[in-house]
């Protein structure tokens, strides 16, 4: 593959300083403020705020789910971002005080090469990204709330999505005795953008649910490039009559930047390994599992039965156990083409500079590198920063056109211990807390 990489051709992306944006969460909108990056950044992160969201009503997100749940946050929008939320929160039904669960999250970069070695793009930070938000019709935003973004030499974009949806059986449980069957029907919130690079749209989308999940996902959809019909190397797939218009098969490496600062305070990071032995004499198989601390910075691989969390520095549930969140990531093709995309996780020391996975416009110094991969290098983990990066190989087929259905990849932030029992559990289990009732 070659290491010169290819713009894409776009009206604005390539040209332009990026500048922070604020939208409204009304049919009104305020104007944008442009903020320069500053010429020596800071060496960490700032100081992480407290609970409650701090931004003003314009830019904050609360909804109430099943049970009473609530989630609490803060958007913004960046020309090279695109959609930023920070100081997520999130309160259980009955509890007194939200949780701190992010300090901020956002796409870190999507990163597009292609199977020839001819062409390879940087979405985000090479192509645009933030420049092709797209205005969204009530009809992609059902039952929801379109907030208004002024975007640089665009204008006025309803481009923000925030809606509720049905997301079916948050749990089901059928008593043994007395015919009771326990259920919930679950509604998640959604908050969306759709951004054009290119012939691709991307739908960004962060989903929360009452049981205090989190998935983030981006999907792909538009239309193939028609400029990329010219894969007689075998590395295509024909989408026309006969034999051929070959579009050429590339990968689309989406990776995400969360930072948690769980109850507002410094997290660690845990990493988890099951090893599964043979039965041995008639018996079954056995497993045994093992828990490493991340104390040094770490470009991860996910293999069978490994899995990582984010864990609180200070705040425990009810039953005295550590609050933590576990990284689920979604299916994946890993690209080995680069040093950044060889991995499916990175945890780095948490700093200012250090601001999208490849392609990297924070001025992080002489040497630095401009990709997460060159920013593991052995620190001290105190304040860490979680980068997750799940591929998609697309080799083409003839129900990609026209237009393209929409092609998912995500993953999930699951609770594991935020709660002392489910936060749904109807109040006549509630006793039940290590306990279950075992009948007679």
């Amino acid at each position: 593959m070659s290491t010169q990489r290819t713009p894409r051709t776009r009206r604005r992306g390539a040209v332009l300083t990026a500048a922070v944006l604020l939208g409204t969460a009304t049919a009104a909108t305020a104007p944008a403020t442009a903020v320069p990056r500053p010429p020596t950044p800071l060496p960490t992160a700032p100081t992480r705020p407290p609970v409650q969201p701090t931004c003003s009503s314009a830019y904050k997100i609360t909804q109430k789910l099943e049970g009473g749940a609530v989630w609490n946050m803060c958007w913004r929008y960046n020309t090279d971002a695109g959609l930023t939320l920070d100081n997520v929160t999130y309160q259980p039904p009955g509890a007194a005080a939200p949780i701190r669960v992010l300090t901020s999250a956002r796409l870190a970069q999507i990163h597009v090469p292609y199977d020839d070695g001819a062409a390879e793009y940087d979405d985000l930070t090479g192509a645009g990204f933030g420049w092709g938000l797209q205005n969204l019709k009530p009809a992609e935003c059902p039952g929801g709330t379109i907030s208004t973004i002024k975007v640089p030499e665009v204008g006025q974009v309803k481009g923000l999505c925030t809606t509720t949806r049905a997301r079916g059986h948050a749990y089901r449980m059928a008593a043994d005795a007395g015919g009771q069957v326990y259920q919930v029907q679950g509604k998640d919130l959604l908050v969306y953008t759709v951004n054009k690079v290119g012939w691709y749209e991307y739908i960004s989308e962060w989903r929360f649910s009452a049981d205090g999940t989190v998935g983030a996902n981006v999907g792909a959809t538009g239309s193939l490039s028609p400029v990329d019909y010219n894969a007689t190397d075998g590395r295509g797939w024909p989408i026309g009559k006969g034999a051929r218009a070959y579009a050429t098969s590339h990968a689309h490496n989406v990776f995400w930047k969360l930072d948690f600062g769980l109850d507002g305070t410094k997290d660690r990071i845990e990493q988890f390994d099951s090893t599964v032995t043979a039965p041995v004499n008639g018996g079954g198989p056995t497993v045994k599992t093992k828990r490493t601390a991340v104390t040094k910075e770490l470009a991860g691989d996910a293999r069978n039965m490994r899995w990582w969390r984010v864990v609180s520095g200070t705040g425990k549930n009810a039953d005295g156990h550590a609050r933590s969140y576990e990284i689920v990531p979604g299916h994946t093709n890993t690209h080995a083409g680069r040093g950044f995309t060889k991995h499916d996780v990175y945890f780095t020391q948490s700093r200012a500079c250090e601001q999208f996975a490849s392609n990297n416009i924070g001025n992080c110094g002489t040497n630095a590198g401009d990709s997460v991969d060159k920013w593991v290098n052995g620190e001290t983990l105190t304040k860490p920063s979680v980068w997750v990066n799940i591929g998609f190989h697309h080799i083409a087929r003839d129900e990609d056109q026209q237009p393209m259905p929409v092609h998912w990849q995500g993953f999930q932030l699951a609770p594991r211990d935020v709660t002392a029992m489910n936060p749904l559990t109807p109040s006549d289990l509630a006793s039940e807390n290590g306990q279950p009732d075992l009948g007679s």
